[in-house]
């Protein structure tokens, strides 16, 4: 059964008035003006038909003129809900408009929906704009300064307590003590270290009698030079550079093994675990570094004093003289006096690169500043022990 035409038309305008009204509707007031009214309930399902229309629409009107001076407003004062399509919707209208040199503007947007739209602003979020650092005074600064370092200086006082406390149980309980970590610290610190000490202890024993012949060769007192050069070795040049290079190499080795395991969370483990991370970690390098700094140093003293004795060659100072010259000026309690102060630069050096390691932050270069600051703190350390070991020196005479 046909229909009639004209029952058809009817039936075709009931159905096109029945057609929902679209989310977002493009309107264009001149060449250089446009806007776009949103209504209802702007969410994915009702923008799959619209974004693509009006994103067409956009950049036909984008190319017909200059684009900076195209200007854009989306009409929100009839929306009921967004979701974060709409969103995505308004960011992507918003950018090309940008891109063109135009301008962008949303009126009518319930504020609820502003930290929304900000929080889905990829430009807002990944460049955000940096809010300037108001800086600290000069009181402040160093009011900061001095109260990171009475920090520095109570952490340092707390760790040499547990420290001295467990280097007493180890000698209580020897057996107890990790020797094979003592082995690989003493071997990597001290056999490993043997070739830069006597390369920078031969320098110094040459540089050291050139420059005191030269002083004494105006006065007619060369033969003087090397029972000088060796008291000074022995007593304080030996000692100092063994504990300078250890500060350099071994002190930031340990700084680093053990910054690593505090970033990986294996001190933390230890903890956990019931194990006291000082015997664990720091007794044995510790141990290690009482050992060879003394041995360190005594090679360091034979080969500066070697290095002493060709030099003296050049001046035709014998073998012989200068080894009688230094058998009158240097004794056996100039010796020990090197060495026991050797002893202290390898206490002070293994437990500052100890102590710098616990104390490292997190992150991939918190290990590398705890190195630097291993470092940097044994030689300040290294110059306070010999500043005060010097002053009982002056006053004992040891």
């Amino acid at each position: 059964m046909r229909i009639p035409y004209s029952v058809s038309m009817g039936i075709s305008d009931a159905n096109s008035t029945n057609l929902p009204t679209p989310v977002a509707i493009w309107s264009q007031t001149d060449a250089t003006h446009a806007q776009v009214t949103l209504s209802g309930a702007v969410n994915v399902y009702s923008l799959a038909g619209v974004w693509t229309d009006i994103r067409q629409k956009q950049s036909l009107w984008l190319g017909q003129a200059s684009a900076q001076a195209h200007v854009l407003v989306f009409d929100a004062s009839k929306v009921s809900s967004l979701d974060g399509a709409a969103f995505a919707f308004l960011i992507d209208v918003e950018e090309a408009q940008q891109k063109s040199g135009g301008q962008f503007d949303i009126q009518g947007l319930d504020p609820k929906y502003q930290p929304l739209l900000r929080e889905f602003d990829p430009i807002q979020n990944l460049f955000p704009v940096p809010s300037p650092k108001p800086k600290p005074n000069f009181v402040v600064s160093i009011g900061m300064a001095a109260e990171d370092l009475i920090e520095d200086a109570r952490g340092l006082v707390t760790f040499t307590g547990h420290l001295s406390a467990d280097l007493a149980w180890s000698i209580r309980n020897i057996r107890q003590v990790r020797w094979g970590d003592f082995v690989n610290a003493a071997v990597e610190a001290g056999i490993s270290a043997l070739p830069i000490v006597g390369l920078v202890a031969f320098l110094i024993g040459v540089i050291l009698s050139f420059q005191a012949a030269i002083g004494m060769q105006q006065f007619g007192a060369v033969s003087f030079v090397g029972p000088l050069a060796a008291l000074g070795i022995v007593r304080e040049m030996g000692p100092l550079i063994t504990a300078i290079l250890l500060a350099g190499r071994s002190s930031a080795a340990f700084a680093a093994e053990i910054g690593t395991m505090t970033v990986n969370s294996e001190v933390d483990a230890l903890v956990t675990g019931g194990l006291s991370p000082i015997r664990f970690l720091v007794v044995p390098r510790v141990l290690a570094g009482i050992l060879v700094a003394p041995i360190l140093t005594l090679f360091a003293d034979v080969v500066s004093i070697f290095s002493s004795m060709l030099t003296m060659q050049i001046y035709g100072i014998p073998f012989i003289n200068f080894y009688n010259g230094m058998l009158s000026a240097v004794d056996v309690e100039d010796v020990l006096s090197g060495l026991v102060k050797a002893t202290l630069f390898g206490v002070v050096v293994s437990a500052m690169g100890c102590l710098r390691g616990m104390q490292t932050g997190t992150g991939a270069a918190a290990v590398g500043i705890s190195a630097t600051r291993a470092v940097v703190s044994s030689i300040v350390m290294i110059v306070l022990v010999d500043g005060i070991f010097a002053y009982i020196s002056y006053r004992t005479g040891f």
